[in-house]
């Protein structure tokens, strides 16, 4: 991480203690591709929003426009594996809500879904292409689909596990057993680690102190029961808490293993330390030994999701929301070795269109994560990190030329050697037509729409949304994407009416 990513980090922690809410970044090159294609005027201001009805806290990103490719063939983006975003649109509709538009970030909901692609037999990632015709669209649009897989690691050969716990006890984690739920996923993830990991412990409150020295699992009880002593204190300084927990991580770094700080809170900060001099002091020598920073998110009615995720975001980790324990097992028992560790950073991806064939496209989702075209192969602009064994899906609507056929363009994802940050790799891969679209394909096509239904009031219509269902319905095999079926359900018996 950067000097002006460091900075970045310390604008929002002071910007949320200040405001109660965070502001974003404006660093040119993560703007949206757009801005460089004379389509920005098509993109939703990129203002900090609350919820009109609580304290919820999002950005709205806007929404990628589609470009000519004769304009500008390329397209660039970083990584992301966060999910977040589609676990609070389910709460918010299981709880007979609507997400605000502005709480959407399609890609995370298609990311949410793990399609079963191919692992690489030797490479750090594999890349599955898939394109053909759009089944929700009957204006002749291809949806080309590009599926990326990590490389998978057994969980007893991924590397030994150096984690630091930063939980928020402040009095909103008293909400609603917000603080019972971290307990309980906390325990769950340690009485899945190794003996040979370790385990420190800080919180905050008022103020930051250390419950827990890093102790070894396989003195579980005595982690566990640090854990289930935990109680609400004060304040919320989460500007401390991330500080003692860099300073414990950073204590006890081990290069050979995997150093995280897992970072628990509602991000709903009020108090701390607002000398950013001091915080980059500090910081800067952190980020910089592979201490890699993962957010995980908790509580509804008083939350900050726009500093969870760019917290994860900046701190070479990933973002995800937490509503009950189902998610957590997901996360920290069946997913715990690609949470943990990591197999690629600042993995980039571009897409090249080839003009003779394709007239414009559009991405959908990744506008907080553009890059700018030129910035692909400078190391000195942010990726995005990915754990063992990750799925990445994007997906782009095309629009081709009269007769154009075999390849429409090509793939490159350009990623960092996760144990040689001076190394740089790159794999390509030709984006050809298929005859017909695959059922995981079809199903993302659905989850994708979806999305952009429920993030666009202009987009609304009850037909569209029962084409998305049937499309769903008939596509859906996995228990999360029959789940995800009845979401859909529920959206439609709400009536479409926004709190």
């Amino acid at each position: 991480m950067n000097k002006r990513m460091l900075s970045w980090l310390c604008v929002v922690l002071i910007g949320v203690v200040i405001t109660g809410c965070s502001a974003t970044n404006d660093d040119e090159s993560r703007h949206n591709n757009a801005s460089d294609k004379a389509a920005s005027e098509e993109s939703v201001s990129r203002a900090s929003v609350e919820s009109p009805n609580d304290n919820m806290f999002f950005q709205d990103y806007g929404a990628n426009p589609f470009v000519s490719a004769k304009d500008d063939p390329l397209s660039t983006f970083a990584v992301d594996v966060d999910t977040g975003a589609y676990t609070i649109a389910r709460s918010y509709i299981q709880a007979g809500n609507l997400p605000p538009q502005e709480a959407i970030r399609l890609e995370e909901f298609v990311n949410y879904f793990d399609i079963q692609y191919e692992p690489p037999e030797q490479d750090t990632f594999a890349i599955h292409v898939d394109a053909g015709l759009s089944p929700l669209e009957d204006d002749g649009y291809q949806l080309v689909r590009i599926g990326i897989k990590g490389k998978e690691v057994d969980s007893d050969e991924r590397k030994r596990a150096n984690l630091t716990f930063v939980i928020d006890v402040s009095g909103s984690m008293d909400k609603d057993n917000r603080i019972d739920l971290v307990k309980n996923s906390l325990e769950l993830l340690v009485k899945q680690l190794r003996e040979d990991d370790v385990i420190g412990i800080v919180v905050y409150g008022s103020t930051a102190h250390e419950v827990l020295e890093p102790t070894p699992v396989e003195d579980r009880d005595a982690i566990l029961d640090a854990i289930r002593e935990l109680e609400i204190e004060g304040a919320t300084n989460v500007v401390d808490g991330l500080l003692l927990g860099y300073q414990m991580a950073n204590e006890s770094f081990d290069k050979n293993a995997i150093n995280r700080i897992i970072l628990c809170s509602d991000g709903v900060a009020n108090i701390g330390e607002t000398g950013p001099d001091g915080i980059l002091a500090k910081i800067e020598r952190y980020t910089e030994q592979n201490i890699y920073l993962s957010t995980f998110g908790y509580g509804m009615g008083n939350y900050n999701d726009v500093l969870m995720e760019q917290l994860a975001d900046k701190g070479n980790g990933t973002y995800a929301y937490i509503d009950d324990m189902q998610e957590a097992k997901k996360i920290f028992k069946e997913q715990l070795t690609g949470t943990l560790q990591t197999i690629a950073k600042d993995a980039k991806i571009q897409v090249e269109f080839d003009p003779e064939k394709v007239e414009h496209y559009r991405l959908l989702g990744y506008e907080n994560r553009a890059i700018a075209d030129k910035d692909f192969r400078n190391h000195r602009v942010d990726g995005g990190e990915v754990g063992a064994g990750h799925t990445i899906t994007a997906l782009y609507k095309v629009q081709l030329k009269k007769k154009a056929a075999g390849e429409l363009g090509e793939i490159t994802i350009r990623y960092k050697n996760v144990d040689d940050k001076e190394e740089m790799r790159e794999i390509t891969q030709a984006i050809r037509l298929s005859d017909d679209l695959s059922k995981e394909t079809l199903f993302l096509a659905a989850v994708a729409e979806f999305a952009e239904i429920i993030g666009d009031d202009e987009r609304y219509e009850e037909a569209l949304l029962e084409d998305v269902r049937r499309l769903a319905r008939k596509t859906a095999v996995s228990k999360e994407q029959k789940e995800f079926v009845d979401l859909i359900d529920q959206v439609l018996e709400l009536g479409y009416e926004r709190q």
